[in-house]
């Protein structure tokens, strides 16, 4: 009742503001148990794919989603739930892989449609990574549900991330034809199998969706680019750090460099000075030096005169 009331609230309004295009909608079974597998671009994925489907799809979604507390919290919860979500606590030793199979088989087990992501995450980058072996080939094996791969088409592109309001355009959704497994049945704790189912149906969805394939989990992509995006970070702030011990450096030179060129100034304005400005002692000098041959001469033109009264007549 209430998934009913949410696909109108919500699903009728992204199809008539985005209008999504759909192909091979004839793939899903009008009833029965069947599994849709799904490449992971954007969070809006779990809202586009049912929008485009008659019958009720559950999805798995973290806990945390409806354990927020607070108004919001409540709202989001209710949310999630109105959508067909069901929560899976991460926390753990085997995380959300051992949940998302019990919740997987619980909703088969009634014969509804049950979505995942084989990714695990969402693509950080647009492009589709290794599937996980846990979650969707074991929910496989154990309930015989046909697989049913499906290309989520641009929905990353409609809110990048850090833009708060959405791009109006068209995303797409192709879906496969149903795969079955069933000659696999009972062998759901042989992880060669379960890598084998995995990777079959990832190759499917590489199909359908056209995107690059990278043989890594999204997960471990994550951590890279997160790990680069510190080491750049810190990079940057060991490279400002070393600027400014450059730029203290230089100033402290020029700084030493002013006051030589100053000292060295004074030096010699103090050696260009006139007489009148030397020490006095100097000065004083030069005037007994004076006074002394001043004395020497008049002392010597006294003899002179003397002489000359001795020798006239």
């Amino acid at each position: 009742m209430l998934y009913g009331a949410m696909k109108v609230a919500v699903g009728g309004p992204l199809k008539v503001a985005f209008r999504p295009w759909v192909e091979g909608l004839e793939n899903v079974p009008d009833q029965g148990p069947a599994i849709l597998a799904s490449n992971h671009l954007s969070f809006s994925d779990s809202f586009f794919l049912p929008a485009v489907l008659d019958r009720k799809v559950t999805f798995i979604a973290k806990a945390e989603y409806f354990t927020t507390p607070g108004v919001k919290g409540r709202l989001t919860a209710a949310f999630f739930k109105g959508v067909g979500q069901l929560p899976v606590d991460r926390s753990g030793a085997r995380g959300a892989g051992e949940a998302a199979i019990r919740s997987g088989v619980e909703v088969l087990e009634r014969g509804e449609l049950f979505g995942i992501y084989p990714e695990g995450t969402r693509s950080p980058d647009g492009r589709l990574y290794r599937g996980k072996p846990g979650g969707l080939a074991r929910v496989a094996l154990a309930t015989g549900a046909p697989v049913i791969p499906v290309a989520m088409i641009d929905t990353e592109k409609i809110q990048p991330p850090g833009k708060v309001m959405p791009k109006l355009m068209r995303p797409g959704i192709r879906i496969g034809k149903p795969l079955d497994f069933s000659r696999y049945q009972g062998m759901e704790h042989d992880r060669f199998v379960l890598r084998a189912v995995t990777d079959e149906v990832m190759y499917e969805i590489m199909k359908l969706s056209g995107q690059e394939y990278v043989d890594m989990y999204a997960t471990a992509m994550k951590r890279q680019l997160t790990e680069a995006a510190k080491a750049e970070k810190e990079a940057e702030k060991a490279a400002k750090a070393a600027l400014a011990r450059a730029e203290k450096e230089q100033a402290e030179k020029e700084k030493a460099l002013r006051h030589e060129v100053e000292k060295n100034q004074t030096e010699k304005s103090e050696a260009e000075k006139p007489e009148a400005e030397k020490p006095e002692a100097e000065n004083k000098q030069a005037e007994n030096k004076q006074a002394v041959q001043q004395d020497t001469e008049q002392q010597e033109q006294a003899e002179q005169q003397t002489e000359r009264r001795r020798t006239e007549p």
